[in-house]
């Protein structure tokens, strides 16, 4: 009998997940493009602005846990549309701001809804993906935040010109309302109910873990388990780090170019986009690497920390010289290096969370990115208090220091130990 041939459809469900952190990312990195001219416009200092800006990380490390419980509970089709729509209302309510409270407010409510984005995104490749290319699969819909955050700098400058600063939230949350849509309408929790699924792509496809009559989309999260999981509070430090220089890429790093730098409004665009692009390629990069590592090696947890360690120690490394070179020119590359090697470890984050957390990874990532975002939240504040009263050079040491924690905390973690079994 002749064998039917695999379908595709599981690399368009990877896309779909490529395209909606894109979308998210410039959501997200629109705040820090655009906080020059909010801090203009509002009279705000960095201190106020930190603040303002971190009610996002509180709200999103606060609702991960809920929202990845929700991805597992009901599926990511339903939930991340409804995430989708609700952030990017809020997305284009930051528009509508008009001082600094305001602006907390809505940045509270946006961070509110995107906190369901990564756990349901993640969740959303346990089944459409074989394990062994889980690193990719991750690597790949992570590069699609990067991409977006490379693209927003210049984009929202140009905005800012043409435009103002509120057309850019405006823009970017009308085109996120309409992305949830088509997420909804093409994307199915359990790939035998995709009508272009073909036997022969369900043969390369993990198997349905729920029993007959058991509704797929609905296992129970074993959270004491879970909660107990040594690897996973491993793992969740080291991604507390790696929140915490992340997110001073993402909003800071535009100020610094204007401030310490002297870029102006639209080379900094520009030169904010950089680093972001090196990342992009990074993450898949990372994941790519990761996977062939574990499946030439024959030993899952070398092919995950090797790059895990590799990426954080280059990062250590790359912020000290990134700072504290005379040349901006020369800062910036070194910079760029520094980003690529902390996103280099991404995907490997990530494919431990399915490695480890199974159908209730949407749970397990949860507990992850909380710990990440609290590491944003603390710095957003911490590093406007630095560079306002000891320098900007501080906030970049610091983060050097919080990329050589991380690589030791990932020497810890075992990703062949169940979080969930």
């Amino acid at each position: 009998m002749r064998r039917m041939p695999a379908s595709r459809v599981r690399h368009r469900v990877v896309l779909l997940t490529f395209l909606t952190s894109f979308i998210m990312y410039m959501d997200r990195v629109a705040m820090g493009s655009a906080a020059p001219a909010i801090m203009a416009d509002f009279h705000l200092s960095k201190i106020a602005m930190g603040w303002s800006t971190s009610a996002f990380n509180w709200a999103y490390a606060l609702f991960q846990a809920p929202g990845g419980w929700m991805a597992d509970r009901y599926g990511p089709r339903l939930v991340l549309a409804g995430a989708m729509a609700w952030w990017s209302a809020f997305t284009a309510a930051t528009g509508l701001a008009s001082n600094a409270v305001t602006l907390a407010v809505a940045r509270f409510l946006f961070g509110m809804g995107e906190a369901a984005a990564f756990p349901a995104s993640a969740r959303a490749l346990v089944r459409w993906l074989p394990a062994r290319r889980r690193a990719f699969g991750q690597g790949f819909q992570h590069a699609g935040s990067r991409f977006g955050a490379a693209v927003t700098p210049p984009l929202v400058a140009f905005l800012v010109a043409a435009l103002s600063w509120r057309w850019a939230f405006y823009i970017f949350g009308a085109g996120g309302i309409f992305w949830a849509v088509g997420w909804y309408l093409y994307y199915r929790d359990d790939p035998r109910d995709h009508r272009g699924v073909s036997p022969g792509e369900l043969e390369v496809l993990p198997a349905r873990h729920s029993p007959p009559g058991v509704p797929a989309n609905a296992p129970a999260v074993p959270w004491g388990r879970i909660l107990r999981s040594r690897d996973l509070w491993f793992l969740s430090a080291m991604y507390f780090c790696y929140g915490w220089v992340l997110w001073m890429y993402l909003f800071w790093l535009p100020t610094y170019l204007v401030e310490a730098r002297h870029f102006t409004r639209l080379r900094m665009g520009f030169a904010a986009g950089a680093p972001l692009l090196a990342a992009t390629f990074a993450n898949m990069a990372g994941g790519w690497l990761s996977d062939r590592l574990a499946h030439g090696l024959n030993d899952l947890r070398r092919g995950r920390l090797i790059v895990s360690v590799l990426g954080f120690a280059v990062a250590g490394i790359g912020l000290v010289p990134g700072v504290l070179a005379e040349d901006a020119v020369t800062g910036l590359l070194c910079l760029t290096l520094a980003l690529a090697g902390l996103e280099l470890t991404v995907a490997v984050s990530w494919a431990i969370c399915l490695d480890i957390g199974g159908d209730s990874s949407g749970s397990v990532s949860a507990v992850m990115n909380t710990l990440g975002n609290i590491g944003g939240a603390l710095s957003a504040v911490v590093i406007g208090y630095l560079a306002t009263r000891l320098g900007w050079n501080w906030p970049f040491l610091v983060a050097s220091a919080m990329c050589l924690i991380a690589a030791a905390l990932a020497t810890r973690i075992d990703p062949t130990r169940s979080a969930v079994v």
